[in-house]
């Protein structure tokens, strides 16, 4: 209830953020609402994304889910890679695996392992999804180690090696999919059905359960999902637009702006659910949340970026910065070492953000490529 009436409180960033626009209020002015905007808009795609799911079913439901999973981002992406923006595109996909891994798995640990000494999840999918994310970072880290370590590799050259690498990673995506959602779907299986099962157990006065009672209405959520993405379209444009004048205002380099501020912006609502559920006892939805929408960005949207900027003519390749690269293994190293055991406490979910923390002041002081893209 209370997250519902902080996001419509938030909606009225919409027309305040076009008038900005409009009217010549300022970069930053306009930077900032259209940030505060998109976060009730993701949210709302969140939530009708999950309704249209318990319409469809477990199978295609958790194919919805997988996609749109990360679609603000996806399209706050595609709109400054389309303004050629691709440094800001890269620093967004490496910021978007770092908070998730760090910011909200370490929120989760930190706020939940207070209310409960030890929680628990399940280790094997933890090392499924620590094994999938290592070979992320090796697909990452390749490309850039080739320019590093040779003399002469042409551009033609290193987008040749990014899109075929972009296409093993949907690939193993695909896969990823295949294990979680059909051969091994009961590893993933365990909060839902303790879910299903105390809601079964509440019954109603005409004799049916709760959870028989609630059908949502799909044609209402699929317009709210098609509504809500057309708003975030607009404001990703009106944010993107004013990205360089305001971060320049606001004396942020756009390195920090994108490895920190994006990704916040983009995955607030979802960053809130992983939190909520921590709270609630069910670490094991929480950690999937955090980790795979992670695991999201680095096998999906970071390949369909690459080829997406092959449609559109723009530079888009998987040559990261190597600051960039060695933040994502610190965080992927953590996490995974944390995460393996299946428990969680308050001072592992501490340990965590103070990593954030910590890669959060070097981003800030990195005098080098201080203008991406």
């Amino acid at each position: 209830m209370v997250r519902n009436l902080i996001f419509f409180g938030l909606l009225a960033f919409v027309p305040v953020s076009i008038l900005a626009h409009q009217l010549g209020w300022g970069e930053v002015v306009v930077f900032v609402t259209a940030a505060l905007a998109i976060i009730p808009l993701a949210g709302w795609m969140g939530q009708a994304t999950e309704e249209i799911a318990v319409v469809l079913g477990p199978s295609w439901g958790g194919l919805l889910n997988a996609t749109f999973g990360n679609a603000t981002e996806l399209i706050i992406a595609l709109i400054a890679l389309n303004e050629g923006l691709v440094g800001v595109v890269k620093a967004s996909l490496t910021g978007s695996i770092i908070g998730n891994l760090l910011l909200v798995m370490g929120l989760s640990m930190l706020l939940g392992g207070l209310k409960f000494k030890e929680q628990t999840f399940q280790s094997v999918v933890a090392r499924v999804n620590a094994s999938s994310m290592n070979l992320a970072v090796i697909a990452m880290l390749l490309p850039t180690a080739m320019v590093v370590t040779s003399d002469g590799i042409s551009a033609d050259t290193l987008l040749t090696l990014s899109k075929a690498v972009a296409f093993v990673l949907i690939g193993v995506y695909v896969l990823t999919l295949l294990f979680s959602m059909k051969t091994h779907s009961y590893l993933y299986e365990v909060g839902t059905a303790e879910d299903a099962e105390s809601t079964a157990s509440v019954e109603i006065h005409d004799g049916h359960s709760e959870a028989e009672e609630h059908q949502p209405n799909l044609l209402l959520w699929v317009a709210v999902l098609l509504g809500a993405t057309l708003v975030v379209a607009v404001e990703s444009e009106l944010l993107v637009g004013s990205l360089e004048a305001a971060t320049e205002q606001l004396g942020l380099s756009s390195l920090f702006t994108g490895v920190i501020l994006l990704p916040i912006i983009g995955n607030a609502a979802e960053h809130a659910t992983a939190v909520t559920v921590a709270m609630k006892d069910k670490m094991d939805l929480s950690v999937s949340v955090s980790v795979g929408s992670s695991l999201q960005i680095a096998l999906f949207v970071a390949p369909v970026l690459v080829l997406a900027g092959w449609v559109m003519g723009q530079p888009m390749d998987l040559n990261f910065n190597p600051f960039e690269l060695v933040a994502v293994a610190v965080a992927v190293l953590i996490a995974n070492s944390i995460s393996s055991d299946g428990r969680s406490n308050w001072l592992e979910g501490t340990l965590l953000l103070a990593t954030y923390t910590v890669l959060g002041f070097a981003f800030y002081f990195h005098p080098a490529i201080a203008e991406l893209g």
